[in-house]
């Protein structure tokens, strides 16, 4: 084959042409495929069984191989391979050959006529070394359970798999070299002879989810990515478990990073995420849940939580159960899981505890608070126009959730008087959804010690005539301390957007109880959300509360 062919003649004969009828055909081919199966690894097969009947033994099975191969990688001794690494052959980078590192599992290729001790070995990143009788190589026959002979044909397997394509121009001639033998396990016979009739045909056979896993394997480690992305649609299309999602996200590396499986792994994120967007719900579900299912669920701008302290606060608890050494949970907080908390939208008192918790890298949580403070500062044009910049990003760190308990800003004094202004935003579909008698709570804040809150309303007003808005405001039960507070409820309003006072009192708090007005705006709940209304700038709603203890 002419190693220098064009990507346009790659791509003729790719994955549109069907050439099933010539699969393992001898007048079709121009060379044998002898596959030499050999023994699994130890304890690598499902007890009782033929294969695997479940996702959940699929996994364990392929852990179980995963870890003897990483047991014979660093034990090279005993395996008697050496590879001589050559320099690469240029690839046509088409769709149907784009190169990958394979370590998982690597088949061992050779051609049987490259002399009496010399072999093509493929070494552990997938580069052929030439024939070479001197590099020590030498392969057990005597483990070989049986032999498997294909009739193939070089064209249509190196036009779909860089594998093959090196494979036969790699410097050897033509005449009495027509045999080519791979060696596999016994487990991967099934797969490999599936992916060679895809390679001709552009269809499998199989539909079940562990045999097209063991397909999709296969497809990774001889590098044919046109059969990747037709497992990965098939398994996308079959109904998806929290057990197969979270499956699809531990394939190995090279797997997850190829394109073509890029939906499903897209996919099961998704559904991770859907499924648990609710983590009051499933918290003990989502406590087990991997590394893998946990940034796929928190990374979720829809997730339902009370605010971002929770979300910090659970990740904690979660790195805590998952990582007990310290050493381990600084690094997997501050290079996996600090992208998933949102400092940005944390109150001011738990910024400050991040920056005294021992779990943090001190550079990683001075960095993280800094950002969030400096974030805060900015205008809220500002803060929409940073939010706008990631939105591409995988992670969005200052995209704001849909929190059960609305952000607030809250500016202190504590002279002359301890006194805080707190200012609310709600949306107007916030605000609709309010209607005929939801209620919204803000996040917490504090004054002389004490939590307080605000809970906007929709209402029936004094004489129950009509709906309308209200704004109240409460303090966090804690004892049977009371508190005596001056507060001023005001909003921003048309035409000059200034905030305009609504409503003035005073009260004794108690835990527990809360005070306000039933009827913020004086106007039926109609008015206040109708287009015209002056109580809505740009689609926000802008409320402040002024809360002053008295003397």
């Amino acid at each position: 084959m002419d190693s220098e062919f064009s990507a346009t003649t790659a791509r003729a004969s790719g994955a549109d042409s069907d050439f099933g009828f010539a699969f393992n055909d001898q007048n079709f081919s121009d060379r044998i495929l002898n596959l030499e199966i050999i023994p699994d690894v130890p304890e690598s097969k499902i007890d009782g069984g033929d294969g695997c009947a479940t996702l959940t033994e699929w996994a364990r099975d392929r852990k179980r191989r995963r870890g003897e191969i990483k047991k014979d990688n660093e034990a090279p001794e005993s395996t008697g391979i050496e590879v001589e690494l050559v320099e690469d052959l240029s690839i046509p980078q088409t769709e149907e050959t784009l190169a990958y590192d394979n370590q998982d599992e690597e088949a061992v290729a050779m051609m049987e006529d490259c002399g009496a001790d010399g072999v093509l070995p493929l070494n552990e990143q997938g580069v052929d070394s030439p024939c070479d009788s001197e590099s020590g190589w030498s392969r057990d026959s005597s483990a070989v359970l049986r032999v498997s002979t294909i009739h193939i044909s070089s064209p249509i397997l190196a036009a779909k798999s860089p594998f093959f394509y090196k494979l036969f121009s790699n410097g050897m001639k033509e005449s009495d070299q027509r045999h080519v033998t791979l060696q596999i396990h016994e487990s991967e016979e099934a797969a490999l002879m599936e992916l060679l009739n895809f390679m001709y045909s552009n269809t499998l056979s199989t539909t079940t989810p562990t045999a097209l896993l063991d397909v999709l394997m296969a497809a990774d480690k001889f590098e044919v990515v046109s059969c990747m992305r037709y497992c990965s649609r098939l398994l996308r299309n079959l109904p998806m478990t929290s057990e197969s999602a979270l499956l699809y996200l531990d394939l190995p590396s090279t797997v997850l990073m190829a394109e073509a499986v890029q939906p499903l792994t897209d996919a099961a994120k998704q559904f991770l995420a859907g499924r648990y967007k609710d983590i009051s719900k499933f918290q003990d579900e989502v406590l087990n849940l991997p590394l893998a299912g946990i940034e796929a669920v928190l990374a979720s701008d829809d997730l339902q939580v009370a605010s971002e302290d929770a979300v910090y606060d659970f990740v904690l608890k979660w790195a805590r159960i998952h990582y007990p050494r310290l050493e381990e949970r600084r690094d997997v907080l501050g290079t996996r899981l600090v992208r998933l908390i949102r400092f940005a939208f944390m109150t001011c008192r738990k910024l400050r505890k991040v920056l005294s918790c021992n779990d943090f890298d001190h550079d990683v949580a001075s960095k993280v608070v800094l950002d969030a403070l400096f974030f805060k500062g900015e205008t809220p044009y500002r803060q929409r126009a940073l939010a706008l910049e990631e939105a591409n990003a995988p992670y969005h760190r200052l995209v704001e959730r849909s929190y059960k308990y609305r952000p607030v800003k809250v500016v202190e004094f504590d002279l002359p008087r301890q006194q805080c202004v707190v200012y609310l935003d709600l949306k107007r579909d916030e605000c609709k959804h309010l209607f005929p008698a939801g209620r919204v709570y803000s996040q917490a804040f504090h004054l002389g010690g004490q939590g307080f809150f605000l809970s906007a309303h929709c209402n029936m007003d004094q004489q129950s005539s009509f709906h309308c808005f209200g704004l109240f405001l409460g303090m966090q039960e804690k004892g049977s301390v009371s508190f005596a507070v001056d507060y001023e409820f005001a909003a921003r309003s048309k035409p000059t957007d200034e905030f305009v006072s609504k409503y003035k009192g005073n009260y004794t708090f108690t835990g527990g109880k809360a005070v306000g007005y039933r009827n913020l705006f004086g106007v039926p709940w109609n008015a206040f959300m109708a287009d015209d209304s002056p109580f809505f700038i740009n689609g926000i709603l802008h409320l402040r509360a002024e809360l002053t203890i008295r003397q």
